[in-house]
This record gives structure tokens, C-alpha cells and sequence, in this order.
């Protein structure tokens, strides 16, 4: 007999801290006693464990660019899977996988694959520091590079401060480090780079913030980054795990036009499987062992299955003509929720196949202002437009992420049911 959602989610909270293995799965912060479970997904819409059909704004949180159980990612994790799942050696897959991201991406000479975008922002942040032989790094508020330890860390007051854990269990050492700076301030980052420079090994960002909902960088501000970097000595590191693929075959330094020392990627390049990678200019990638003295390892990087799904879905994005299409569709969804939420204190932001639609009059440029949206208004439309089948991020402070099997039915549906939720 199947289990009622009453029963499953009391089961996942048994075994299961907080019944969820990521904590946003909860869905606490749009009102939900329970969250969904998923039973399968086609395309643009997912079908729950209780056989309620959704259109799917989320796409995994970003990897799905060609929409769930895409018929030619399925084939090859079929076909890889058939000769074997791991084998902790080298394969042909990730020289082929290895061989694309250099050819896509503008500050690729040399990659290493990893297999989550933690261990990539991990890995990358210990490279910078080993090739400068610094230690300090400076992060942005509201910029999110996965849970190691010294990139959990919030600003505390004035312009620069350095960094305090905002996690239990993160020793106040491990962030002492880690310089925390208002998003697209340049002017704080001067301050910091002056005050902390001759220590700095890199400044870590997100090209286009997707973690506080999607914000742009302002004008000149990643240029800038580029330039106080050069003029310090410190790396520059481009968090492209979101933005890689999305923004632009190249990412948010193809769109933008800088070209970091390092680039982080997950989510896309593995094709909706568990895989990341770093990756930046030849005499640093060889600073890691074999070749060099920084050590990084994994037993599953690489992993068959991952590759396949990977390879299978960047070799297709060689076709401008996807782009070009997300960037049509983006800006139907863009033009519509304009003309909805039109008289009422909200902020659209988009930035290619991304984009945020914010309780907030504006402007959102960090995470300051990015705060003072209107969180319980954002979680009322959350749950009116899942009541109308339309499942979007369950959270006021993440990205909707447009696949290519969204239809423009699909996106004048959305419009007319956030048109319809602001009437009410």
C-alpha cells in the first residue's frame, strides 16, 4: 500500500535529519508543513510521489538545461552505465569532458573534474592559495560557494570586515581568513584590497549572483575585480557553477568580457548528475599533484556516468541557435512579468536563462538590499501558483531557471497566474 504524504514525510523525518538532505528541500521558508516528493520528471514538468503534475521553474536548481530525463542525456548514462559505473582510474570520457570545457570556457587551459560544487570552490580556493602562498581570501555577502568551511562566513559592520562563522561546527579559524565585502561595491573591495592586500590569494566571486536571487554586477564592477587583482598579486576566481553554460556557452566571462585566473563549474556540465570542475591557466593547474605539490583527489571524480551525461549536453551547446532561443524565451518571460507586476513594488531581474522576480521595489545590487524583500508576500505566491501547477523556487532568495522544453505556453501560464495572484 502506498504511503500517505502524511506517512512519507514522517518516515524521511525518522531516518533523515530535518526529513531532507539539503536544507532548502524543506520548503519552511514559503509555508509548507511538507515538502514535495518527486516521483518523476519529462521535460518542463515534474510528477510527484502522489501523482500531482507540476511545471517545473526549478530544473534542479539549474542543471537542466534541456529539461528532465532528456531522451539523449538518458541514452548515454544508459549506454556508460552498461559497461560499468565507476572505476576509479582513468577514463576516455573525461579527457573528452576535460577537452570541451577548454574549448567553451575563456579561462580554461587545464581542468580537474570533481564531483560537487563545493569540493570544486574547495579545491579552487587551496590552489590560489598554494600558487601565492597567501592565505587571505575575500568573498561577497550573499555570494555562495558551498559549505566548506572558510567560505561560511557573513560580513559583519562597516565596509571590510573579516569574516565570522555563520555556521555551528565552523571553527573561528578556519573563516579568520575570509575578507567578507558588499556585492558590486567596488569601493569596499579597494578598502579591503589596500588594507589586506600583501596577504591576499584570490578574490572569490559570483559573476552573476544566483544565490541571493539572481543579481547582475553592476557596470565596470568585474572589470574592476580583474584590475586589483592584477595589481596585487591575488587570483581571480569566478564562481561559475550557476552562470557556466547558462549565461552563455563561455559563461558570465564570455557574456561580460573578463576573463578570471580560476573558474568554478557544476551543475550543467554534468548534465544533471553529480559532477563539478576548476580549472584556470596551465602553470597553476600544474601546481596540483600529480604534477605539483597541492594536493586534491576524489574517488568518483570523473565518474563514467557523470561524464557521459556531461559530454552529451556540451556538445550541444555549441549551437549558438540554444542560446539564442533561451535568450527569446527569457525575454518573454522577462516582458511578461513586467507587464504583470507593473504598479506594484516588485523588481524583475534577469540575466540570460536566470532570473528573479523580487518582493522589492528596488534596487537590488547586494545583499543589503536584497534582504529587505517582502519574504512571506514572495511564499504567498509561491503557494498560490502551486495550487495552479506552476512550481517555482521555494525560496524568495533563489533563481528561476529556464530550460529549453519550457514552451511559450508554458511561460504566458506562469504570467497569467502571477497577473492573477497580484489582482487578488
Amino acid at each position: 500500500m502506498a504511503l500517505t504524504p502524511r506517512e512519507r514525510w514522517k518516515q524521511a523525518q525518522s531516518v533523515i535529519p530535518g526529513g531532507v538532505n539539503s536544507p532548502v528541500r524543506a520548503m519552511r521558508a514559503v509555508g509548507l508543513d511538507e515538502p514535495l516528493f518527486i516521483d518523476s520528471g519529462q521535460g518542463a514538468y515534474f510528477t510527484t510521489a502522489d501523482g500531482e503534475r507540476y511545471l517545473d521553474w526549478v530544473q534542479s536548481w539549474g542543471p537542466l538545461i534541456f529539461g528532465h530525463a532528456d531522451p539523449e542525456v538518458v541514452a548515454a548514462v544508459q549506454a556508460a552505465a552498461a559497461k560499468g559505473t565507476t572505476f576509479g582510474a582513468a577514463t576516455q570520457l573525461e579527457v573528452d569532458l576535460a577537452a570541451e570545457l577548454v574549448d567553451a570556457v575563456p579561462s580554461l587551459e587545464k581542468v580537474r573534474l570533481v564531483s560537487s560544487g563545493t569540493e570544486a570552490a574547495m579545491s579552487a580556493v587551496r590552489l590560489a592559495r598554494g600558487a601565492t602562498r597567501r592565505d587571505r581570501i575575500i568573498k561577497f555577502a550573499g555570494n555562495y560557494h558551498g559549505h566548506a568551511d572558510a567560505l561560511l562566513v557573513s560580513a559583519g559592520s562597516g565596509l571590510a570586515t573579516l569574516g565570522i562563522p555563520s555556521s555551528p561546527g565552523v571553527p573561528s579559524g578556519a573563516a579568520a581568513d575570509t575578507i567578507v565585502v558588499p556585492y558590486n561595491d567596488i569601493t569596499a573591495v579597494a578598502e579591503a584590497v589596500a588594507r589586506y592586500g600583501e596577504g591576499l590569494a584570490a578574490i572569490l566571486v559570483e559573476p552573476v549572483a544566483g544565490n541571493m536571487g539572481v543579481v547582475p554586477p553592476e557596470p565596470g564592477f568585474l572589470d574592476a575585480l580583474r584590475k586589483l587583482c592584477t595589481a596585487s598579486g591575488a587570483l581571480l576566481v569566478f564562481d561559475e557553477v550557476i552562470t557556466g553554460f547558462r549565461v552563455a556557452r563561455g559563461g558570465a566571462q564570455e557574456r561580460f568580457g573578463v576573463t578570471p585566473d580560476l573558474t568554478i563549474l557544476g551543475k550543467i556540465v554534468g548534465g544533471g548528475l553529480p559532477l563539478a570542475a576548476f580549472g584556470g591557466r596551465a602553470e597553476l593547474m600544474d601546481q596540483l599533484a600529480p604534477a605539483g605539490a597541492i594536493y586534491q583527489a576524489g574517488t568518483l571524480s570523473g565518474n563514467p556516468l557523470a561524464t557521459a551525461a556531461g559530454l552529451t549536453v556540451v556538445r550541444r551547446l555549441r549551437d549558438p541557435g540554444v542560446y539564442a532561443e533561451l535568450e527569446r524565451k527569457g525575454a518573454r518571460l522577462e516582458a511578461g512579468l513586467r507587464e504583470a507586476t507593473a504598479g506594484h513594488e516588485i523588481s524583475l531581474t534577469r540575466v540570460g536563462a536566470m532570473s528573479t522576480l523580487f518582493f522589492n521595489p528596488g534596487p537590488v545590487r547586494n545583499w543589503t538590499e536584497v534582504a529587505t524583500s517582502d519574504t512571506e508576500r514572495y511564499a504567498a505566491l509561491f503557494r498560490h501558483l502551486l495550487s495552479r501547477g506552476i512550481y517555482i523556487a521555494p525560496s524568495q532568495f533563489e533563481a528561476t531557471m529556464l530550460s529549453t522544453a519550457h514552451s511559450d505556453a508554458d511561460i504566458d501560464r506562469t504570467v497569467e497566474a502571477v497577473a492573477e495572484f497580484l489582482g487578488d
